[in-house]
């Protein structure tokens, strides 16, 4: 009778004390659900947007003005960007993934604004700042015996090349949608993300480089990084400009999403 009694005790004992447990944790839990601050995810996720994609295109502006739109170089810096505002953004950082992505329906229309607000502020801020410092170089060139040095500009259109490259355009833009699209918000590592996007758009500028090249033309596959090289001229509306480098590439975004939906496979 006294051990039934103890091993009686023994479990209400146990029994009790796995209620407090489970007491103090549902009572924590509770004190954490309502410690958290609430906060409006969709402005956030906006702000947070908008802030990586300004920074980013404002590097990636700033390394084609430096480099020339040299299609290596570009990778490797689409690579580093991708890795630092890859998961803040998508890294979209062109304006032809941004509308590319919205017109196959996988990006919202207030982002999709977002992105291409952030995309053409950045590449404006890139143009300022290298405009600016250069100015101030110049104003010292005679004192260090330098030559004066001018922001790079694209080579202008003739009538005998221009829709040569408005092609070069489309098509450059279709190849490097094509890839970006193949990691979009796919279940892929940084690393691997990083290194398509990267070298998927050197493969495309090269061959779209390549294309122009044989008509004294150059592309630049970013309708920002064109605007900030100069490419249009908003004193006098070219219109021939505009679709040359504002809507060829837009174009190509979206032949580039387009064709990777039609053929992937689910």
């Amino acid at each position: 009778m006294v051990t039934k009694k103890a091993g009686s005790a023994a479990k209400k004992t146990t029994r009790s004390n796995s209620q407090s447990k489970t007491n103090v944790t549902t009572v924590q839990s509770q004190a954490a659900r309502v410690s958290v601050p609430k906060f409006n995810l969709n402005s956030n996720e906006l702000a947070s947007t908008f802030i990586s994609e300004f920074v980013g295109v404002f590097v990636l502006v700033s390394a084609f003005l430096v480099t020339k739109g040299e299609p290596l170089y570009m990778g490797f810096v689409l690579v580093a960007l991708v890795m630092m505002v890859g998961t803040l953004s998508g890294s979209h950082l062109n304006p032809l993934i941004s509308v590319g992505a919205w017109v196959t329906r996988r990006l919202s229309h207030l982002k999709t604004a977002v992105y291409l607000i952030a995309q053409f502020l950045g590449a404006g801020a890139a143009f300022v700042l290298m405009t600016t410092y250069l100015n101030g170089v110049q104003a010292d060139a005679a004192v260090f015996a330098q030559p004066a040095r001018e922001v790079f500009a694209l080579a202008p259109l003739t009538d005998q090349n221009a829709w040569f490259i408005f092609f070069a355009e489309v098509l450059g833009a279709s190849l490097f949608a094509f890839a970006f699209a193949s990691v979009y918000k796919a279940s892929v590592d940084r690393v691997t993300r990083a290194l398509t996007i990267g070298f998927g758009f050197f493969v495309a500028a090269l061959v779209a480089g390549v294309v122009a090249s044989y008509v004294g033309g150059q592309v630049a596959l970013n309708p920002a990084s064109a605007v900030a090289a100069s490419a249009v001229d908003w004193t006098a509306v070219d219109w021939t400009a505009i679709a040359v480098y504002l809507a060829a590439p837009l174009l190509g975004g979206v032949i580039g999403f387009a064709l990777r939906d039609a053929i992937e496979t689910k």
